[in-house]
């Protein structure tokens, strides 16, 4: 009876380990057997206010550790102060010492109670067992945040796939997807037994191949009624005489996405797949990429660029809400995502300058620019307007004579791009600004003011201006000045390390303690402010080792990953920070979802009290991210 009771007291405290298990990352995704080996194992241990739990002092590692009530502090010596200092706090369901116990060695920090404090504990042999068994704990011990990034990206996809289903994502390549056999034929083959051929096949599109199999053409059907509506040709003419030259391709490897972004940005619906010889060896069309309720990324860029008035525009943009939820079903993210809402604003500028350009061109050659985050193709759903024009000057005019034809048209421009939801910059960063509507030569000279006075009013400036990127008109011109901009700044050590001690100005919201410190403005109390506490540091941070080490392009991971290819940034510290950054920002998106859901304004503001305990876990580890790049920065420009 004794003995029976024993065991019922044992299966009681069994459960009651598992069941505070399941409610922290990885142990919520792990299986009950799993959480049954740790619970078997587990010991509860009590360490009082101020005593130490760890010491590198205490040789090899033996145990792991979750804080079960309480907290840990770690505290490292300071070797300037001669003195222990809080590095960082280990809080209720998290876990110790994961990177001393795997590499079996001593913990380099020092591991203290804060308060009274207790933790389960396993010992080493049980820790190894459960390591070998379990991929879901394995993965988490040796990926740390990544891991717990990919099941908060697991449950945001999941809980959107479960009305849609999808078998692809995204990231899927192009080579995995089951591709269209292409229906081909010679350049000489007359229009009307091309189509013969696609309707024998039940398909929308032909592609044109030489005798090596490369392709060289493509015709659709909407080829064929655009063809047949102007009667420009008959249907012996040989189809290379109408084919669409040069048809877009990609190679077999790349992934649904980079596909995804090409149809949307210039409106075709078909692409041809490569091998690494160019040799034709699929089509893939936009129904193959995506099989949304409604609406698709293809569909409805072409329906923006090819809308015939302003009001058309002003109701497609509540699709791009609803595209933002099929785009998390199908894998995206938060990178993706915000370049997918990037292009869709990019088709929505372009076809309001269109339409004005057929209602009222100023016959002036022009580059329409985007400052500031769709500069970095980073918007959300909450945009405002960053934007300028770069003219070229004809003959016979002088610069304030261009400008006094350009910025009427610029300003319906703004003003209609506001109706489209783009709301009119608070801080007149407009092309109806003449101090925006620039020559080349003008915006030359502007930017050597810029550079060589580091005013504070132009360190501010250089978070909107030196992320540009042309939306509409010739590229040429912005290329040629970037070049220049650029080989200045590479050159002006002390204009980066303005910008250096410019972006530690934005601190991520943290406490010395790792908790969050909240903001103290009227009527956001006890909120984070994930654009300018979250984002910032990094977008910052970036920005000046982008500008300083030749990397032209604008957007924030794909500057990481030059600088990583570069050799300035560790390739692992470049990915912990690429997923810190993402996961701010797929917070932000999830937040502004649910606003537009809630019928609420758009706002960056968030109570993390709001979080599940993993997304505030993650959070707070993001910002721990954030604040390791600033130190990179300040150690770089000696700050």
């Amino acid at each position: 009876m004794a003995a029976a009771n024993q065991d019922s007291s044992r299966s009681q405290n069994t459960r009651a380990i598992m069941g505070f298990l399941r409610e922290h990352a990885p142990f919520s995704n792990m299986d009950d057997r799993h959480l049954a080996l740790f619970a078997d194992n587990a010991t509860l241990r009590f360490f009082a206010d101020g005593d130490v739990v760890l010491s590198p002092d205490d040789g090899v590692v033996k145990r792991f550790y979750v804080v079960k009530q309480g907290r840990i502090r770690g505290e490292r010596q300071n070797e300037k102060d001669d003195r222990l200092e809080t590095t960082f706090e280990i809080s209720l369901g998290e876990c110790f010492p994961l990177a001393a116990l795997i590499g079996e060695r001593p913990t380099q920090t020092l591991h203290r109670a804060d308060g009274d404090t207790f933790c389960l504990s396993i010992e080493q042999d049980a820790f190894i067992t459960l390591f070998s068994e379990s991929d879901t704990f394995r993965d988490f011990c040796l990926r740390g945040v990544s891991s717990l990034l990919d099941q908060v990206n697991q449950r945001i996809q999941s809980g959107a796939m479960a009305s849609m289903g999808s078998s692809n994502t995204l990231d899927t390549p192009l080579e995995r997807y089951a591709l269209r056999n292409p229906i081909v034929c010679s350049p000489d083959v007359p229009v009307r037994k091309a189509v013969a051929r696609m309707h024998e096949n039940n398909v929308g599109s032909i592609i044109i191949t030489d005798d090596n199999r490369h392709p060289t053409g493509i015709f659709t059907l909407r080829d064929l009624r655009s063809m047949i509506a102007k009667g420009e040709a008959p249907l012996d003419t040989p189809i290379q005489q109408v084919m669409t030259s040069e048809p877009c391709r990609l190679p077999a490897h790349a992934d649904a996405f980079e596909a995804a972004m090409l149809m949307a940005e210039h409106h075709f619906a078909h692409l041809c797949v490569v091998d690494e010889e160019d040799h034709l060896i699929g089509v893939v069309s936009e129904r193959d990429l995506f099989a949304l309720q409604r609406v698709d990324l293809v569909n409805l860029a072409r329906t923006i660029g090819t809308a015939t008035h302003l009001r058309t525009l002003v109701s497609l943009r509540s699709d791009v809400s609803r595209l933002v939820d099929a785009m998390l079903a199908h894998g995206a993210d938060s990178g993706q995502v915000v370049k997918i809402i990037t292009t869709l604003n990019d088709v929505t500028v372009r076809r309001v300058l269109e339409l004005n350009l057929k209602k009222n061109d100023p016959g002036i050659p022009f580059t329409w620019l985007t400052f500031g985050s769709e500069g970095r193709q980073e918007q959300t759903l909450l945009t405002d307007q960053d934007n300028g024009i770069l003219f070229q000057t004809p003959e016979g005019m002088t610069e304030e004579e261009v400008r006094e034809k350009l910025l009427p048209f610029a300003q319906t421009v703004n003003k209609e791009l506001a109706e489209c939801g783009f709301t009119l910059c608070k801080g007149n960063i407009m092309a109806s600004n003449p101090k925006l509507c620039l020559s080349e030569r003008e915006w030359d000279d502007w930017f050597i003011r810029f550079i060589d006075a580091s005013t504070p009013q132009n360190l501010v400036y250089s978070s909107i201006f030196l992320d540009m990127r042309a939306v509409f008109g010739p590229t040429a011109p912005l290329h040629n000045l970037l070049e220049k901009v650029l080989t200045r700044i590479r050159k002006n050590a002390l204009f980066q390390k303005m910008l250096a001690g410019n972006a530690l100005q934005r601190k991520p919201p943290l406490t010395m303690f790792r908790n969050f410190r909240y903001l103290n403005d009227e009527g956001n109390k006890h909120s984070l402010d994930l654009k300018r506490q979250g984002l910032a540091p990094f977008v910052e941070s970036v920005r000046v080792f982008a500008l300083a080490n030749g990397v032209e392009v604008a957007n924030t991971l794909e500057r990481m990953d030059e600088l990583a290819r570069k050799g300035v940034f560790d390739p692992k510290d470049a990915n912990a920070w690429k997923e810190g950054y993402s996961l701010i920002q797929a917070i932000r998106m999830r937040a502004h979802q649910e606003m537009l859901n809630q019928g609420e304004d758009l706002s960056n503001f968030i109570d993390p009290d709001d979080l599940n305990p993993l997304d505030r876990r993650i959070l707070r580890e993001s910002f721990r991210q954030a604040q390791r790049l600033q130190q990179k920065l300040e150690v770089t420009y000696q700050l």
